[in-house]
């Protein structure tokens, strides 16, 4: 079971949130995008109010391609059979395999703040490590990472916050935070976070390599936004790097950094809904 909101009316919108959140990333921006499009906000499986299913020794479950799975089962569920999607963080690599594995469903799309994930292993260095503590933390085997999570959740909520660029925890609202907390404070949903990264490190790999292989790219217009202070800025090219898995033509030049670190909704939400208005409009 997959939960989440919506609101408005208009071309469907599907919004996509990062780790360790909820839909809540979207507080800042939901309501001005409901007066143009009907937007659905859900929690990832494994976050939030979502279904948390145990993971194996594969980490199939919480592969990008299973959760992009459930992302167009949603939308179809909903009614919409074509929709506009905005991803942060870990919704954004959904979103990658969401456009290669189901080409017709995406009219346009957003991504914040990523490379492809592929390209980001490949090119780890001791900056992007440094940085990314918790990409080689949270692949360990089970169950060690959790129990150091569950043992100080707050602590954690906090470092992985504050580690990426954001200046201060009031950023993201005492309701959004308390609920960040409580899901870094329950097991079923901390194991589900570490099995979204195994799966990252394992079958999210081997699937981004064979649609290398095969020619899956990435097949409708894309606005790549990261922030002039995070990461990506200082150690990819991410126009270069999401033009390397697109299609010709299909990253648009409008892509660029914007004001902010990481957190793009909560940092510059008003810079965000610009090229939100600006870029995805109907058809």
């Amino acid at each position: 079971q997959i939960h989440g909101v919506k609101g408005g009316s208009g071309p469907p919108l599907l919004l996509l949130h990062g780790f360790p959140q909820t839909h809540l990333i979207w507080n800042k921006v939901a309501s001005q995008l409901t007066k143009s499009y009907t937007v659905v906000a859900i929690d990832l499986r494994g976050y939030g109010s979502s279904s948390k299913p145990h993971g194996d020794d594969k980490h199939i479950a919480y592969s990008k391609r299973v959760m992009a799975r459930d992302c167009v089962r949603v939308m179809e569920y909903l009614g919409h059979s074509r929709f506009f999607l905005c991803g942060h963080d870990r919704g954004a690599r959904v979103g990658h395999a969401l456009l290669t594995t189901y080409p017709s469903a995406a009219i346009k799309a957003i991504f914040l703040d990523i490379s492809p994930t592929l390209k980001m292993f490949d090119s780890t260095d001791q900056q992007l490590a440094t940085a990314y503590y918790h990409w080689f933390f949270l692949i360990q085997p089970s169950p060690f990472p959790e129990d150091m999570i569950l043992a100080s959740p707050r602590l954690f909520a906090e470092k992985s916050l504050l580690g990426l660029t954001a200046t201060s925890i009031d950023l993201f609202g005492p309701d959004a935070f308390a609920a960040y907390v409580a899901g870094l404070s329950d097991p079923a949903s901390v194991h589900a976070m570490c099995e979204d990264y195994r799966a990252a490190a394992t079958v999210d790999l081997d699937d981004a390599r064979a649609d290398e292989r095969e020619g899956r790219r990435i097949g409708c217009p894309l606005r790549v936004l990261w922030g002039a202070k995070g990461v990506i800025e200082k150690c990819f090219d991410a126009v270069k790097d999401w033009s390397e898995v697109a299609e010709e033509g299909m990253v648009d030049k409008g892509s660029r950094a914007v004001g902010s670190g990481h957190y793009i909704p909560e940092e510059v939400p008003e810079e965000l809904l610009g090229h939100v208005r600006e870029f995805l409009v109907d058809g």
